[in-house]
């Protein structure tokens, strides 16, 4: 074999390993941001009130959803364990669909991040919010009208509402604590739920909410679900690198030379390279010299969106035919807003 084409080789599998370690360490503590958050709406939360509270009608509901980034400062990593937490356990469709896509961008901590990336624009900072919020809602509003969200769950999560279901036609009992696709405290070690048979349906003894035993349980729910979606995370920053790898950034900036391709390339770009939310204001102000300001939003609003290493995690809760029509909406409304900004402003 040519020795040229073994220190290719070489090069581009180290390449995609130092990608593959930058991207898992990025995105990990989020994740487990995101799974804390999760599993303290167990422990801290009355999740029945809360949930009877939230708004039935799709547009508030998506707008509620969208500003709950604000008490959940989660990129697209830590906001799937939520808005799984959000589905299993009842709330509508609209809101959980609303902070899956709103959150990553409707926290504090981007809009400062972006705030201090383009001091000098502040439409930018105000445009990526409305945009988000535009899409989120829509898509929110779209999804809605899916009223049982069993269809379109995984069969194991779809499994954990069916049990949610369940123990409210018998409201003396407690529901369980536990995570995703595990029941928790009952006997012996955490059971998944497609190998669970009715008689595991069965609630624990009541507990109180701050009892050590709640804590225990609080604590398994946090390791559970680290083990289920920490693996998902893996995989998808390994397809991530693989691609940025195979298709090199160079190649999707030579393709942006109009108006409508420069969006496509940024988009895209995003969704190859998987930035962190926290930190993508600055990654694409590199490109403000060569794109477009609406190119630019693309990148900004479609990357949290649609992002290559949180496909894995995103197929914990969504069958991938969902996750292809949830991408494909959020990506066609994104390229007619920064369209529209592009030749209109």
């Amino acid at each position: 074999m040519n020795p040229l084409s073994n220190a290719l080789t070489l090069s581009q599998l180290h390449s995609a390993f130092t990608l593959f370690t930058s991207l898992l360490v990025e995105a990990l503590p989020f994740l487990l941001l995101g799974i804390l958050l999760s599993s303290a709406l167990l422990f801290f939360v009355d999740e029945q009130q809360l949930i009877s509270r939230m708004p039935q009608n799709p547009v508030l509901g998506s707008l509620f959803g969208s500003f709950v980034g604000f008490l959940f400062p989660v990129c697209e990593c830590g906001n799937v364990p939520v808005a799984r937490r959000l589905l299993t356990q009842g709330a509508p469709t609209s809101v959980a669909i609303g902070f899956l896509l709103a959150a990553p961008t409707i926290n504090p901590i981007v809009i400062w991040a972006t705030w201090v990336a383009f001091r000098d624009q502040p439409q930018v900072v105000v445009l990526r919010i409305v945009f988000c919020l535009i899409i989120a809602t829509v898509v929110g509003v779209i999804f809605s009208f899916q009223k049982d969200p069993r269809p379109m769950m995984q069969p194991e999560l779809a499994k954990r509402v069916l049990y949610r279901l369940q123990v409210r036609q018998a409201p003396e009992q407690p529901a369980l604590l536990q995570s995703g696709t595990y029941l928790l405290g009952q006997s012996g070690s955490p059971l998944r739920l497609e190998t669970a048979t009715p008689a595991d349906f069965t609630p624990p003894t009541p507990i109180k909410r701050f009892s050590a035993q709640n804590f225990r349980l609080f604590m398994d729910n946090m390791v559970q679900e680290l083990r289920e979606l920490g693996g998902m995370l893996v995989l998808g920053s390994a397809i991530a690198a693989a691609i940025q790898v195979v298709a090199p950034r160079e190649l999707v900036v030579s393709l942006g030379q109009g108006p409508l391709t420069s969006i496509l390339a940024m988009m895209l770009l995003a969704a190859v390279i998987s930035i962190c939310s926290t930190v993508d204001a600055f990654f694409v102000l590199a490109f403000a010299s060569t794109f477009t300001t609406g190119s630019l939003l693309a990148f900004m609003v479609f990357g949290p969106m649609v992002d290559l290493k949180a496909i894995g995690l995103l197929l914990s809760i969504f069958k991938p035919r969902v996750i292809a029509y949830l991408f494909l909406i959020a990506g066609q409304l994104t390229l007619l807003l920064t369209l529209s900004y592009t030749y209109f402003f």
